[in-house]
C-alpha cells in the first residue's frame, strides 16, 4: 500500500433487528478496513502529513499521544513502512508491557516518555525548541494528526460515497475528521459528532480552526452539531452497558467497534434512534473510523 495511491472503503447497508421497526435506514462507511495498522481515519490524517514531510526532504516523523494511542501506532508503522524515523513523545511513564508502546517499538518508533504537566505544553513553541535541540531536525505531527492537512485527507470521506444520505455520524476525538465531513457536507444535510471526551464542547471552535487550516472552505455556512451525552466518562472507561452494546452489535452485524470512539457513536446514534430523534425514512451515514487497536490497551488496564 503506498501512501500516493487513492484507497476507497466501501459502504454497508447495516441488516440489524434492532433497527427493524425504526424507520430509519442505516449506512456505514468501513473505513476501518482501509488497513489493517493504519486503520480508519488513521490512514486519512497521516496520508498528506507523510506526502509534505517526504517533499521537505524531512526523515524524521515526531508525534505526540497517550501510552495506548492509536495515533502513536499507527505513526510508528507509516513511518516505518515509508522509511523514515519517527519519534514518540509520550505522556506519562513507561511500561514494557503495554501491548501499543511494544508494537510502536517494533516498528522503529523512539518513544520520549514526558510528564502529564510537560506534557500539556506540546504545543509551545520553547517546548518544540527543546525537542529539536534534543532530536534534531523532525516533522511535527501534532496529536491525533489534527491540522489542516490532517483535514485535507478526512475531506476526501464523502465524496467517495455515492449512496444518498440524510445525517453523518462521526466519533470524535480531535475534532480532524469532523472538519474533513464538514467541509464536505451538502446544505441539505447533517453531521453529528460524538465527541469522546468529557466536555467536548470545546471541539467546536477546533473544529472551525482546523477547518480554517485547511485552506478548503470557510465554516460558515456548515451545518454541524455535537452530540455530547455519550463520552462514558471519557477516554479509559468501559461501562457494562457500553460494553453489551458493542458486543451485541457484533453478534448482529459482524461489524466490530471499537470502545472509545465507534463503539460510543453508535451506542449514541441507537439511543437517538430509539427515542424518535430521526425522522421516518431517513437515511443515517455512520463513519467507522477504525481504532480497534483501542482494544489492546482495554485488555492490558484489565477493563475488559
Amino acid at each position: 500500500m503506498e501512501f500516493g495511491q487513492q484507497i476507497v472503503s466501501r459502504v454497508q447497508e447495516i441488516q440489524d433487528t434492532e433497527l427493524k421497526e425504526s424507520g430509519v435506514r442505516l449506512l456505514m462507511k468501513r473505513d476501518d478496513l482501509i488497513h489493517e495498522h493504519i486503520s480508519g481515519n488513521k490512514w486519512r490524517k497521516l496520508k498528506y502529513n507523510l506526502r509534505e514531510a517526504v517533499e521537505q526532504n524531512h526523515h524524521t516523523l515526531l508525534t505526540f499521544g497517550g501510552a495506548y494511542s492509536n495515533h502513536i501506532a499507527a505513526t510508528a508503522f507509516t513511518a516505518h513502512k515509508a522509511g523514515l524515523s519517527s519519534i514518540g513523545v509520550i505522556r506519562g511513564e513507561d511500561d514494557a508491557s503495554n501491548p501499543t508502546l511494544k508494537f510502536s517499538r517494533e516498528h522503529g518508533m523512539h518513544l520520549y516518555f514526558v510528564s502529564r504537566e510537560d506534557y500539556r505544553r506540546k504545543n509551545e513553541d520553547k517546548f518544540i525548541d527543546d525537542l529539536e535541540e534534543q532530536f534534531g531536525q523532525f516533522f511535527l505531527v501534532p496529536e491525533g494528526g489534527a491540522n489542516g492537512l490532517g483535514v485535507r485527507g478526512c475531506a476526501e470521506i464523502l465524496p467517495e460515497i455515492e449512496e444518498a444520505f440524510d445525517v453523518v455520524c462521526c466519533a470524535a476525538g480531535t475534532g480532524t475528521t469532523l472538519a474533513g465531513l464538514a467541509l464536505t457536507l451538502k446544505e441539505n444535510q447533517t453531521l453529528l459528532g460524538f465527541p469522546a471526551l468529557k466536555g467536548g464542547e470545546f471541539l467546536l471552535d477546533e473544529i472551525d480552526r482546523l477547518m480554517v487550516e485547511s485552506r478548503l472552505r470557510p465554516p460558515s455556512t456548515v451545518n454541524h452539531l455535537l452530540i455530547t451525552d455519550y463520552h462514558f466518562g471519557g477516554y479509559a472507561k468501559l461501562k457494562p452497558e457500553l460494553l453489551e452494546f458493542i458486543n451485541g452489535f457484533q453478534e448482529r452485524t459482524g461489524i466490530p467497534l471499537d470502545p472509545v470512539y465507534t463503539g460510543k457513536m453508535m451506542f449514541g446514534m441507537y439511543d437517538m434512534i430509539r427515542n424518535g430523534t430521526f425522522e421516518n425514512e431517513t437515511t443515517i451515514l455512520a463513519i467507522h473510523t477504525g481504532g480497534l487497536q483501542g482494544w489492546q490497551g482495554m485488555k492490558h488496564r484489565g477493563l475488559v
